[in-house]
């Protein structure tokens, strides 16, 4: 049977978030979206044990800039891991595949880079409606599955780390 909630998940195996500071950077285009994205993240990551004093929350104007700010929140040495989230919904132009390549480019680099998790939290849909059923709707809610890959990768991380 094909899964049509990627964001159900067996709470028992996330790892508990207390240790770590976390930033997450959600765009404001697409705001409908981002915003329900952005608080399905933050639910989540303060439910397995973030603590709010260690949560980090900026918005920038679009998609596009969310490399920059991953970049820049990962250079700080208190910050663990960045959780980017934004929405590219595709137009009748290029843009789409230019932004989208761009980002997910980007960020990839960042976390190269900076040797910690930079979470790709970004929607890449045909329509809006497509969006909506992915930020919240009937396959989820992205920012959930950003927050529970966030707190997995920074355990495989301390875990890499011990090698």
């Amino acid at each position: 049977m094909k899964k049509t909630n990627l964001s159900e998940y067996d709470s028992t195996q996330i790892p508990n978030g207390s240790p770590w500071t976390i930033a997450v950077v959600a765009a404001e285009w697409n705001p409908e979206v981002t915003d329900a994205m952005l608080q399905g993240a933050i639910d989540t990551l303060l439910e397995h044990g973030l603590k709010k004093e260690n949560l980090i929350v900026h918005r920038v104007p679009g998609t596009y800039e969310l490399s920059y700010a991953a970049s820049m929140l990962a250079g700080n040495k208190r910050i663990d891991a960045v959780i980017c989230i934004g929405c590219v919904i595709q137009g009748e132009t290029r843009h789409f595949e230019f932004i989208c390549q761009a980002v997910s480019q980007g960020l990839t680099n960042v976390s190269l880079a900076t040797h910690k998790p930079i979470i790709f939290s970004v929607l890449t849909t045909n329509t809006m409606e497509q969006a909506m059923e992915r930020a919240g709707g009937r396959h989820g809610n992205k920012g959930v599955e950003g927050a529970v890959t966030a707190l997995k990768m920074l355990q495989f991380t301390e875990k890499a780390k011990q090698v």
